[in-house]
């Protein structure tokens, strides 16, 4: 290797650590994508509950 060229680095070569990948399905959303959804189903449903007259006087 010369100085003119950068180093070579390999993904393998880590100290050890490998990281594997989690197999996706097709058709099955990311964890992201699932937590996303549920605030904002939350968020609709703490919206309508604000919207809906009279539902606590029932209780």
């Amino acid at each position: 290797m010369t100085a003119l060229e950068p180093p070579c680095w390999s993904p393998d070569t880590g100290g050890g650590r490998t990281r594997i990948p989690q197999e996706v399905r097709p058709g099955v959303p990311s964890r992201a994508l699932r937590v996303r959804a549920a605030g904002g189903w939350e968020r609709f449903m703490r919206r309508f509950a604000d919207e809906q007259p009279g539902q606590e006087d029932e209780a």
